[in-house]
């Protein structure tokens, strides 16, 4: 096995591919070292990642579980973006007092708002356990695959919690190929520092979002509390500014065109190695039902959010996530086209097929390819109107919560023992708990007709759930009239919309109740129809299309011995690095490398949802009192792009310059090349970012945050 490590490590070592397209390993980035010192960078190796002495990485943490952050003082002051902290933000907003609109600045660490269910994760170390894994794996295939892994990865990460005061991570890398055990500290006591107001941190919203030019403050400012020997601990009065072992110094000098460019951060899911097939699928049955649902979903959500200022508060961090990934996928639909990424892939793959004729090996895995994704596409609508449709209301989420006491109660023929009663129950309550909290009764019974009516219409019949011969009682499923007669009949016969009623049934279940409730009736036809007839067939396709990936992977690195490889993105730190560097769009207009203030002020429309801004702003920008962060040529830049490689995950990544100071904080992707996350487009791609003379500005200007300014070690 050792072999086959050190072919990886040679691999990767070898020139090929341009500096910025990469998800780079930090344990292994010494490997890039000599191409990142010849684009610019002048910190050491051991200035990057060093698990002895304090290095860059101690910087960077992975905020509320899918985001970046990054220390910016050495009294654990965090920054990250604002769709981010959107979430921890709106939860802590009321009619009354509004953070989110308004925005919120805290003067003291006394003022501070404890973000519940945020946390920090500072990754230790990394360490190569591939020898360990595969030889516990043998020969396993499938779900005795899955199993093995499972159960050697628990075995590795068990001794390494140090009795579990750190967390521990196995990870897969180059599907399945090379695994890394990763080693953190998480800390859960983090509280609002400040956020601008929504008009700005997410000025544009979704006609902006994906889009260059952009002029958004996306960003927020948040605080990690630890005990006093700065070691993770719940939220306590008691708690004390958290001591990171490196924060990044703030540039406030600005960037210009060609300046070097890095990104540490926490990049979500790539598949740079899927097949044309997988491609193919996503081009003409994924995407475009992910966005059929979506278009439905967000048009309910925002009717009801636009007449009710509590329902707006209450479902706008949901909207907001859904909005997001709902232009994505129309994005990355259009330029998979456009760049013929199907057919691209498909003489790559004969090429493929052709070396390893040449070289006596069996040149049928690409044909396994094409026999899986056949057998498996019929069903492929199907799990995403389950995810997107069916569970859309937020009802159905919470009659969902209630299968796995259900089937407790079936199995031990409506009779519980307290133990296992008392499990079951606590499931139930953790899953209504944090459901409840979007359910608008008038914004679910239309989403619960509408949705309905939706998952009928897409899905093949011949997989629908028993349930709507019920819901349709012989009717058309056309007729709109029969799902709005059923909504009503659910939503009248359920415990579930009354939280009183809710608990009551908590205190004294039985099954007999359970059995008689309309949405857990609803809710139980679907679950069983899709993990009794379709989940199976998804297992399967899964665990043939891994193990087919794992060898495609294998035998590419082998083929292409001359091209230095990076693995998909997994959730795990990585690093990018590459140039401020504008760009021409597809149809010949030359766009800047920066956006400012003016352009923001000219796409100012008063009392718009995504054009507005704050009076104050308007009031400084008249007066140009931009302070000390004008650029030499007068003006406040808001933004400004480069060529790194980034994804979701990234979202609140700093963005530093040669001497690891922050220049902004990465927050988005182009549109031009949303493609990215399946085929990097090396002509197109972009990262956008805030500047974070601008973010400077905000705080400085519109919130008279002195303290922050003190604070941060900005270099002017």
């Amino acid at each position: 096995m050792k072999k086959i490590f050190l072919l990886f490590v040679a691999v990767i070592t070898l020139q090929g591919a341009r500096a910025d397209e990469g998800m780079w390993i930090p344990m292994l980035i010494g490997k890039n070292y000599e191409e990142m010192q010849r684009l610019g960078l002048r910190l050491t190796k051991d200035d990057l990642y060093n698990i002895n002495n304090s290095s860059l990485k101690d910087a960077i943490l992975q905020f509320a579980g899918g985001c970046t952050g990054e220390m910016i003082s050495d009294k654990g002051l965090l920054l990250t973006n604002h769709h981010c902290g959107y979430s921890a933000i709106a939860e802590l907003s009321t009619v009354d007092r509004n953070l989110l609109d308004n925005g919120f600045w805290a003067k003291s660490m006394d003022e501070e708002l404890p973000a519940k269910g945020i946390t920090a994760l500072f990754l230790q170390r990394m360490e190569d356990v591939t020898d360990e894994v595969v030889e516990a794996l043998g020969k396993a295939k499938g779900e005795d695959y899955n199993k093995k892994l499972e159960a050697i990865a628990k075995k590795i990460e068990d001794r390494s919690k140090d009795g579990g005061k750190l967390v521990a991570n196995v990870k897969s890398y180059f599907n399945g190929n090379q695994f890394f055990l990763l080693i953190y500290k998480r800390y859960t006591d983090v509280r609002l520092v400040g956020t601008p107001p929504k008009s700005l941190g997410k000025f544009g919203g979704d006609t902006d979002n994906w889009m260059w030019p952009r002029h958004t403050s996306d960003f927020s400012m948040f605080r990690v509390y630890a005990d006093e020997n700065n070691q993770p601990k719940p939220y306590s009065a008691t708690n004390v500014p958290f001591r990171p072992k490196k924060h990044l110094p703030v540039s406030a000098k600005g960037v210009e065109e060609g300046d070097y460019a890095m990104i540490m951060g926490y990049p979500g899911r790539t598949n740079r190695y899927e097949v044309s097939y997988g491609v193919d699928l996503a081009v003409n049955a994924v995407n475009p039902s992910i966005v059929n649902c979506r278009d439905l979903r967000l048009a309910i959500m925002k009717r009801h959010m636009d007449k009710d200022k509590k329902v707006y508060l209450q479902l706008t961090s949901s909207y907001s996530s859904i909005a997001n990934y709902w232009k994505y996928y129309i994005g990355q639909t259009e330029q998979l086209i456009r760049l013929d990424v199907v057919n691209n892939k498909k003489a790559a793959e004969d090429k493929f097929s052709e070396w390893q004729r040449k070289n006596n090996r069996a040149d049928g895995l690409l044909g396994e390819f094409a026999k899986i994704y056949a057998d498996y596409t019929p069903y492929a609508k199907h799990q995403v109107y389950y995810t997107e449709a069916f569970r859309a209301p937020a009802l159905t989420r919470m009659a969902a919560g209630l299968k796995p006491l259900y089937d407790a109660y079936e199995r031990h023929n409506g009779k519980l023992e307290e133990d296992t009663l008392k499990k079951y129950v606590n499931i139930a309550q953790s899953n209504y708990r944090a459901t409840v909290k979007t359910y608008d009764a008038g914004t679910d019974m239309e989403l619960f007709t509408e949705m309905n009516s939706l998952y009928y219409q897409n899905v093949p019949q011949n997989q629908h759930p028993a349930i709507y011969k019920t819901m349709l009682k012989g009717k058309d499923g056309k007729n709109k009239s029969a799902y709005a007669a059923y909504t009503t009949t659910v939503f009248s016969r359920t415990f579930l919309t009354d939280s009183n009623k809710f608990n009551a049934f908590i205190k004294a279940p039985t099954f007999a109740k359970l059995k008689a409730d309309a949405a857990v009736q609803y809710a139980n036809s679907f679950i069983s129809n899709y993990n009794n007839n379709y989940q199976p067939k998804v297992e399967s396709f899964s665990n043939a299309k891994a193990e087919l990936a794992r060898e495609y992977v294998k035998q590419l690195m082998e083929m292409q011995k001359g091209k230095k490889f990076y693995p998909d993105a997994n959730s795990t730190m990585r690093i990018t690095y590459g140039k401020v560097m504008s760009y021409q769009k597809i149809d010949g207009i030359e766009y800047n490398y920066f956006t400012t203030l003016d352009g923001l002020i000219a796409k100012y429309k008063p009392n718009d949802d995504e054009f507005d801004v704050p009076k104050e702003l308007i009031e400084l920008y008249k007066k140009k009192d931009y302070g000390r962060y004008a650029d030499a040529d007068g003006t406040l830049h808001t933004c400004f792009i480069t060529n790194n490689d980034i994804t979701g995950g990234n979202s609140g990544s700093p963005v530093m310059n040669a001497y690891g100071e922050l220049t902004g904080t990465a927050f988005d992707g182009n549109w031009e090349a949303m493609s990215g996350d399946i085929a990097f487009d090396k002509k197109y791609k972009r990262t956008i970012v805030c500047d974070i003379r601008f973010v400077l500005f905000l705080i400085d200007k519109m919130g008279h945050a002195d303290n922050l300014i003190k604070e941060m070690d900005i270099r002017y």
